[in-house]
């Protein structure tokens, strides 16, 4: 990113610095909200798949509901057709058509035992879809009050911290405007590989800020002069000296405290 002004290594640094400490204000932000917003968004979409199981589940039931209003009318059917044979039995010329009309009306008996069969297996299944609906019912209720405490949760949340995230945003913008492009490639890499997010640390007690590896004092000297960006040999972060790192954490203090 092109710059208006060329900065001292100096400025470079504090800008660095600046930058870090506004990036790891946003990350203690989102470490709060944590896993919730997953949480809610998985939460949301196993609300979504129990109501359309549940539709599913009502549908099928309504639709075998009208499937055994079907099966008892065509057996009503078959009946009449009994009747109507059994009174042509009474008017039949010879025994042939007696026979045919006996095999008719057989033929509808054995109808109405299949469909009395279908009927009794369709109950059956109606009341295991009951059950079932029942249990998705109390799922659903369960998962829609984790739900609805979740977002409520998150909801406080955002209200309490989007402000200044928002805030904290827009000045990460501003001072990576301010810091040329191959240093901030540096910065982003180094901030995306480790895993508390720190790129540019200072040096405390003879070390890098978190780490057990003595810096030669040769090294602490030019780090301190503020001449050139330094890195930690051992963790890659670029180093500043603790008096710079203190001056710029009361700056950004006193930023974070109008917000």
């Amino acid at each position: 990113m092109a710059t208006t002004k060329e900065l001292s290594v100096e400025e470079k640094l504090r800008a660095l610095y600046d930058l870090q400490l506004i990036d790891s204000r946003i990350d203690e932000i989102r470490n709060v909200r944590g896993e919730l917003p997953l949480e809610v968004e998985d939460l949301e979409d196993e609300v979504a798949g129990l109501s359309t199981r549940l539709e599913k589940l009502k549908s099928d039931l309504e639709t075998i509901e009208e499937q055994i209003k079907e099966k008892k009318n065509a057996i009503e059917g078959h009946k009449e057709s009994i009747k109507k044979y059994t009174k042509q039995q009474e008017s039949v010329r010879n025994n042939r058509e007696f026979n045919s009309l006996t095999k008719e009306v057989e033929f509808q008996e054995l109808e109405i035992q299949l469909a009395e069969k279908h009927i009794k297996e369709m109950k059956a299944s109606i009341e295991h879809k009951k059950e079932v609906i029942s249990q998705s019912k109390e799922k659903l209720e369960a998962k829609s009050s984790h739900l609805k405490h979740k977002k409520s949760e998150l909801d406080a949340i955002m209200s309490e911290t989007e402000k200044e995230e928002n805030f904290l945003s827009e000045k990460s913008e501003e001072f990576q405007a301010q810091i040329e492009e191959r240093l901030l490639v540096a910065y982003n890499r180094i901030r995306s590989s480790v895993r508390n997010g720190l790129a540019v640390v200072s040096i405390e007690r003879g070390a890098s800020a978190g780490s057990f590896f003595t810096i030669p004092p040769q090294t602490q000297m030019e780090i301190a002069s503020r001449k050139k960006v330094i890195t930690d040999e051992h963790s890659g972060r670029i180093l500043v000296d603790a008096a710079l790192a203190e001056e710029e954490r009361e700056k950004m203090e006193q930023l974070f405290a109008k917000i």
